[in-house]
């Protein structure tokens, strides 16, 4: 990225928007002068101005909670860069996944219609169990675990619906395919692999037909 195409304000700051760019949420809104944005690119962590403290900071240097740099893209007038990260930890200052849980609404807004719409809800939720690792929770656990769990679970979770299949059972395999996909999402997320890359491979394959 050649820095100097982007428009710093009269402060010398242009807003960073953070985004998960496995699930696509957005975890934080912060800032950067030009000499945070070229130790980011240098890097490929996150580093921002404060605009409290007046001075640089690295995300994660304390906490642990890094954000690796995947891509960094800038808006059509160059006065707005967005940042895709794969996090290490909670982006928020307060341990959450995101820093944008509250909002306005009185009422929930239901958008329209998909019948796939859990499938990007159960990705956000993954990737904030991971983040946050909240006690109890069965996600907080295959996470410690790690991969050999995981897999061991997608496995076991793959011959219960081959065996639901063989017995013609509707309910079971529903029950059992929806366990798999889980399981299968978990170790998406485990393995840095976003629900968008298997799409993707799904559509060019579909394409080249």
């Amino acid at each position: 990225m050649n820095t100097e195409m982007i428009q710093f304000d009269e402060k010398g700051l242009v807003p960073a928007i953070v985004q998960d760019a496995a699930s696509k949420e957005v975890l934080t809104l912060a800032y950067m002068n030009k000499e945070s944005l070229t130790k980011t690119i240098e890097t490929k962590e996150t580093w921002f101005y404060s605009r409290s403290r007046e001075e640089l900071w690295h995300k994660g240097e304390t906490s642990g909670n890094t954000q690796q740099v995947l891509d960094l893209r800038y808006d059509c007038d160059q006065d707005a860069i967005l940042v895709l990260v794969n996090p290490a930890g909670p982006a928020c200052h307060k341990g959450t996944y995101s820093c944008f849980n509250d909002s306005l609404l009185t009422e929930e807004v239901k958008p329209d219609a998909d019948r796939f719409a859990i499938l990007n809800t159960l990705e956000e939720v993954i990737a904030k169990r991971e983040a946050e690792r909240p006690e109890g929770a069965y996600t907080t656990y295959l996470f410690k675990e790690g991969v050999d769990k995981i897999l061991k679970k997608v496995g076991e979770e793959a011959s219960e619906v081959i065996i639901a299949a063989k017995n013609r059972d509707h309910q079971e395999l529903t029950w059992e395919s929806a366990d798999l996909i889980f399981h299968w999402m978990v170790l998406l997320r485990e393995q840095e692999c976003s629900l968008d890359d298997v799409l993707q491979v799904l559509e060019e394959r579909h394409a080249s037909k």
